[in-house]
Parts: C-alpha cells; structure tokens; sequence
C-alpha cells in the first residue's frame, strides 16, 4: 500500500503492484511452485500467479469466450483453463520439434494451434496439470515458453528463409539466435517495465517488420576506404497496441561484431528508465520518443555511452519496396536446385494432423526444417526443385494454400474474444469467413491486399499496418446487440510506410464485406495508370472512403477508447 497522507492508506496503482510483484519474485526461478499447483489442482493456484507471474512462462489464463463484455473492471472473466505460447526464435522449427507440438496439441490443447505473429505457436485449453507436462515436453526438445510474454524480451523475430534466400545482405539468423540466448530467462532481464520486441534481418523486403519492434536491425551495406561491408542499420521504438509508432531510425552503420552489443544496451537503456513504470499503459520504449523527448540522437549517445563504440553516421539508402513480405509461394533458393514452398495458414490455425504432415513433409522432401512467419504462415525449406509440385499437391490436401488469393494471402487475425479475456469481437470464424466473402464477390481484384482483423482497439491483429483494418466493437442493431467493427485505412509498411487513418467508419460485422466490395470497387474505378492501393488510399479523403464504405454520405463516428491493457492474443 502507498501512504495517501493524514493516516490513508492510498490503493496500489496497477503499476505499483506489477513493480512491487517483480521485485518480489522472478517467476523464472519460481518452476517448483508451479508444479506444485500441478500436483494440488486448479484451486491452489495464487492469484499473483494466475494473473501475473505465469505470463514469463508463456502462460495466461483464458478467457470464457465473452470476452471483456462478459467481466468487469475491463477485464473479461477467466475460466479454469490456460493458454500459452512456445518461443521460436528467427522462427526456426524442426520437424521433430513439431512432431512434438502436434502430440502436445492433440494430448493437451484440443486440437487447437495458432502461429502467432511473432513466430511463436499458441496452444490453448491447458490445464494446471499439464503445464509442467508441457515444458519438461518442450525443454526435451530445445524449445520453451519463457519469455513468450512478460516484461521481458519477446520471442526474437527474423526473416523465415534467413540462409536461404539469394537476395538477402546477410543471413542475420544466427545473430536472432544470440540475442534469444542472451536475453531470454537471462535474470538480469526478468524486470522491464513491459514488453520489450526484438527484429534482426538482412532481407531486403524487412519481412519481420522492424518499423513496428522496440529494436529493429536490418542489413545495410556501406562502402568505407574502397572497400564493401555489410553490417545493420537500426531503428528503435517502434510498437502498434492502442497508440501506435513506428520505430525511429538511428543515423548509424552497426558493424556486425557490434550488433549484440546494441541490442542489449538498448534493452539495458530501457530496463533503466523508471519514469516508464509509473504507468502500465505507456510504459514501452516508444513512450521515450512520444512523451519524454527523447530522440534518434539522445538514444544514439546513449547506446554508444553503454558499449563504450562510437558508430559511423550512415545514410539508409533504399527502405523495402511495397511488395508482399510473407515468402508465399514456391521459389527457388540460393542453394542450387532447391527450393522453399511458402505455406499460407488462413489466421495461423493448424490441428495436430496438419502439423504432423507438415513436419512429415518437411522429413520426406526437404531435410526436416521449417520455418513459422510473422505473417501466422508456415515455410518448408530446401526442398528439391523437381519435387516442388508433389509438395505443393500434398499440401492442397491438407487444407492448406500455396497460391492464395489476395484475400486469403493477406488476411490476418488476433485471438478475439474466443480465447481472449480483453477482447470485444470474435476473429477468426469472422476472418475466415470475410475471406470467403470477398473471394466471391472480387474474384478481379489484383492488388496486394493486408486485410487485418483485431478483436479489440489494442491492435494484436495488427490492424494500424494494414490496407484496410478491423477493430472489434459492439453496435445496437435491430435492437440487438452485435459484433460490430471500427475501419482504419491505409496503414503500411516500407515505401509506403504509415499508421492507418481513423476514418470515422463502423459496420456491424455481418455488413463489412458489402462495405469492402464498394471500397475496393471504388479504388479500382478511380485509379490512376499503375496505381496501388497503398498511393490510391494515401490521396483520396478521409471524407471519400468513408463514403464508399457506407454507400453513401455520413458523419464521422468516434473510435472507442482502448479497453484497457494490451491483451493476450498476439505474439
């Protein structure tokens, strides 16, 4: 408790409580309590556990399926049951490994596995009893949950065909490894103020997103005394959730030698800053540069100041086109005759057959490895180029699509109140579905399209990066009330890159396809020679998208404020 004066006892501040639980215990060092609760039931389990100390472990409770409507406080109501996510750093999978995450999903999850948009995969339905199953299963075969949530360092993220791809700078994979190793259940990491993102790539589309990580590397060359060097270039502050920021750029070439070092002294940096725990709702680093002026050149001193190197200033060059950054597709890679077959997983939902076939596929063709996107899709690797259209037969077979439309290529969805206790609308039956719509009612359209839907305002679906953005909310409408979604336009990435405009739009969820079918026959009517979606939303009004939306003229609606702390669906 803080002294409020004159004898009052003031209540603990949710930051005041989350500061005052890590000092007590890192949840890291804490396992045998954990299989304690396993051994007594459910019922043992302490609420510092079940509603804190389990997120450094990967692990959340989960939500009733009424999601934040159904509880109180802003938060919805927690059943019996848990949720967790399993780190894969770069994204890297064996298939033995995921042999093992498809008998751990059948055994222990109901069937159910979602690719997470940080690489990670998400199980859910967990008992107390089976976590600790769970982990010693993980442990055995190189993988953990830890660091999957928390204040901490989030599951590393990089290019899936780091190593692979021809047209990459550098294979910057072993590097995302390091850094996993280094700061993941490393002690002197287990008390950040939140949650702390990390990208490390050298492709040349930026196909991790650094513009929306806390630390971004990408590969950047540079010619220095006549001779060529590859190294990184850096951007830090980024993040999406309720207000959004893409990462500013520092003014500097990072030599390879030096980027661990940068990386971590970043993260020191930010361990360091206590005016970012007095408020849970803007303690990330971008608050730093929003709110505390902070800017590229103080951070640039300050990392330098840490390692004791002084960086050579270094213009970027050329930032990633607008293209398609998910390696969908079969393609031929660096290794010569071998190839990657891009699998696209509508929302990143697999059950343990499909994940079992991957893993055999990826044995029987390939030398049983894969790879997970932060696009919730699947890439199997070095696979004989002869042998691709069998793979791609087998994977036709499963359910799965290897030459997606732009619909189901581009759409992208969080956990929604199916599982998640903040959420406001359901997901991922609704993505499926408005996939199933808009194939039907474009089946011309031929633009690269992001289609993200998010079940609340904080953004886990990413829905401030994409084309057109969906965020969950509930409207009256014949006198019921519905699932119902808030439209931003415009957002992306890249050449183009841009937070998504609030355009004052919502329609009920059964009415979005007929509003995207006129919004998207609007820009195809009006485009200019070569247009693109990305130029054409940038030009056109606020006033005039909306318009194509509804059908008609109408007033603005206001966005609704954020439910409150970012929720559990999302990498």
């Amino acid at each position: 408790m803080v002294k409020a004066g004159a004898g009052v006892a003031a209540k603990e501040t949710k930051a005041q409580r989350s500061e005052r639980l890590k000092l007590e215990k890192n949840p890291w060092a804490a396992w045998d309590e954990v299989r304690t609760f396993a051994r007594e039931g459910r019922g043992s389990v302490l609420p510092e556990w079940a509603e804190f100390y389990f997120k450094w472990w990967g692990v959340y409770t989960q939500g009733d399926g009424a999601g934040v409507t159904g509880g109180v406080g802003g938060v919805g109501k927690a059943t019996e049951y848990f949720m967790m996510r399993i780190g894969l750093p770069n994204g890297l999978l064996t298939a033995k490994q995921l042999h093992t995450i498809a008998d751990i999903t059948e055994k222990y999850a109901r069937g159910v596995a979602d690719i997470t948009t940080r690489q990670n995969i998400q199980l859910h339905w967990l008992t107390i009893e089976a976590l600790p199953e769970i982990v010693d299963a993980l442990t055995a075969i190189g993988l953990s949950p830890k660091g999957a949530c928390g204040d901490v360092v989030r599951n590393v993220t990089g290019c899936p065909l780091a190593g692979l791809d021809g047209h990459e700078l550098l294979d910057a994979s072993p590097l995302a490894v390091e850094v996993a190793e280094l700061l993941t259940a490393n002690p002197e990491f287990y008390n950040l103020p939140r949650k702390f993102k990390i990208s490390v790539t050298g492709c040349p589309i930026w196909c991790s997103y650094p513009e929306i990580n806390d630390v971004g590397l990408t590969g950047l060359k540079r010619v220095k005394d006549g001779k060529e060097e590859v190294g990184y270039s850096l951007r830090v502050g980024g993040g999406l959730s309720a207000e959004p920021h893409l990462a500013v750029r520092l003014n500097a070439f990072v030599p390879q030698d030096k980027a661990l070092a940068a990386v971590k002294a970043v993260c020191t940096i930010f361990r360091e800053q206590d005016v970012l725990r007095e408020s849970r709702t803007h303690a990330r680093l971008k608050y730093l540069f929003m709110r505390h002026g902070w800017t590229a050149e103080t951070m640039l001193a300050a990392i330098e100041e840490k390692i004791g190197f002084t960086f050579d200033a270094c213009d970027e060059g050329s930032i990633a086109e607008d293209v398609y950054r998910d390696h969908v597709g079969v393609h031929a890679q660096r290794q010569e005759g071998l190839s990657y077959v891009g699998v696209t997983v509508l929302n990143g939902r697999l059950d343990p057959a499909q994940l079992h076939a991957l893993a055999t596929l990826s044995e029987e063709y390939g030398d049983g490895h894969l790879r997970a996107t932060i696009g919730q899709n699947i890439v199997l690797v070095n696979i004989p180029s002869a042998k691709t259209a069998e793979v791609v037969e087998k994977i036709a077979a499963l359910g799965l699509e290897v030459q997606p439309n732009v619909f189901y290529r581009g759409a992208v969805a969080c956990t929604g109140t199916e599982f998640c206790k903040l959420a406001i609308a359901e997901t991922k039956g609704f993505a499926k579905w408005l996939v199933g719509e808009m194939e039907e009612r474009l089946p011309e359209f031929d633009q690269q399209l992001r289609l993200h839907v998010t079940g609340c305002t904080n953004s886990c679906g990413q829905s401030w990066i994409a084309d057109i953005g969906l965020e969950g909310k509930k409207l009256k409408k014949d006198g019921k009330m519905v699932d119902a979604f808030y439209f931003c336009v415009g957002g992306a990435v890249g050449e183009y890159a841009g937070i998504a405009r609030q355009i004052g739009y919502r329609a009920a969820a059964e009415d979005c396809p007929e509003a995207i079918e006129r919004l998207l026959r609007g820009y195809l009517k009006g485009r200019g020679d070569g247009e693109n979606l990305r130029a054409y939303f940038r030009r056109t009004s606020d006033e005039d998208l909306r318009t194509l939306l509804a059908g008609g003229v109408v007033e603005a609606v206001e966005r609704d404020p954020s439910p409150g702390r970012v929720p559990t669906n999302v990498g």
